[in-house]
């Protein structure tokens, strides 16, 4: 199919964007987006988790290698995680057919009976360049999905429906034993705060599509803006070797060297707050390539909206109390008004930082 009825409007978009930012003299600095360093992730191999054996010693070194990365980075590697390659390499070839779908079919939602809403592309809210994304995704709730019946019925989307749905049972149970090591590391007694507000219906997976930029310098754009998660885990499936994922190490912006047999493990918002800022929650953002088009499959492992997060240790706390409901409204309200996440620093208990300072910078 061509690509030009399958690709979203990107080059009008992004044309629009652009006049409007040397109309407002915000040149792009370009020094942003240079690639500083490739490196390496920790790799943590999670069979001691998993294999039935008594080497309780193998399971506690796991256990704090976890733990020792999410305090460091923020994101690191697992391999071994138990989640098998047919249902890895399943949902990498229904998504890439549901992606090659014609443009309008996509945007309308045409035969996507679950998907209702969940589809979108560029960056809607940018008001200048630094704010626009050069992707597509399908954002899905799972409560769409989870034991629903849609599965087994038939349907265009019913194979992709059951693809979803098999990984998103598997990362679920990753990300409950994750959740539960970060929380044993630190001290926390409540072992049941996991299970008792993460469902596998409160969680959400999206698929990313990034199409090659074919203008100028690939530099000059965003496959996605820098941003953190506002969940407590991600766990991201790269389908493809074609490097993109980038984060930021000690105030630097690198590169991270894509890994074929391993889940990118994120930290997210909540769990930097919840855990009063001992895990990092990492920002990160996607750079174009401008030869290939590249996807992933990000899964967020969150709990109910009426969850409060509160400082977990017997530390003065660094965030107030709020509701995840609450959180994500603000980050709502901010992309509205900013174009741009602020996030935590808004939950910051004595907060000396401005509004008015970031949005001089956007």
């Amino acid at each position: 199919m061509d690509s030009a009825s399958t690709n979203p409007p990107f080059h009008k978009a992004f044309k629009t964007l652009m006049e409007k930012t040397q109309r407002e003299r915000e040149g792009f600095d370009e020094t942003e987006l240079v690639e500083i360093e490739e490196c390496e992730l920790p790799v943590i191999d999670l069979s001691p988790l998993f294999e039935e054996n008594d080497d309780e010693v193998a399971r506690e070194e796991c256990k704090s290698e976890i733990a020792r990365a999410s305090k460091e980075w923020g994101v690191f590697h697992v391999v071994k995680h138990g989640i098998s390659s047919e249902v890895l390499n399943g949902l990498r070839i229904e998504q890439e057919k549901v992606f090659k779908l014609p443009f309008d079919v996509k945007k309308n939602n045409n035969d996507f009976n679950f998907f209702a809403g969940s589809y979108r592309w560029g960056s809607p809210t940018a008001t200048n360049i630094k704010q626009f994304s050069w992707s597509e995704a399908f954002h899905i709730p799972l409560a769409d999905i989870m034991g629903s019946t849609t599965s087994t019925t038939t349907g265009p989307n019913n194979t992709l429906t059951y693809r979803i749905e098999q990984f998103a049972w598997d990362a679920y149970n990753l990300a409950q034993t994750l959740a539960d090591i970060l929380a044993e590391k630190i001290g926390e007694q409540n072992s049941k705060f996991f299970r008792e507000n993460c469902l596998p219906t409160t969680c959400y997976l999206r698929m990313n599509r990034y199409p090659p930029f074919p203008m100028a310098s690939p530099s000059q754009v965003h496959g996605l803006i820098p941003h953190t998660d506002s969940c407590f885990l991600t766990i991201l499936l790269l389908q493809d070797q074609v490097r993109g994922l980038q984060l930021v190490k000690d105030g630097k912006w690198i590169a991270v060297k894509p890994n074929p047999h391993a889940l990118t493990i994120n930290i997210g918002d909540l769990f930097q707050a919840w855990s009063n800022g001992v895990y990092k929650s990492v920002e990160h953002r996607v750079v174009t390539n401008p030869e290939f088009e590249r996807f992933s499959t990000a899964y967020f492992f969150c709990p109910f909206n009426e969850t409060v997060i509160e400082n977990c240790s017997k530390q003065p706390s660094v965030y107030r109390r709020f509701s995840y409901q609450e959180y994500r409204q603000q980050v709502r309200d901010d992309v509205q008004k900013f174009g741009t996440k602020i996030g935590l620093p808004n939950f910051l208990l004595h907060n000396t930082w401005c509004r008015t300072s970031v949005k001089e910078n956007i």
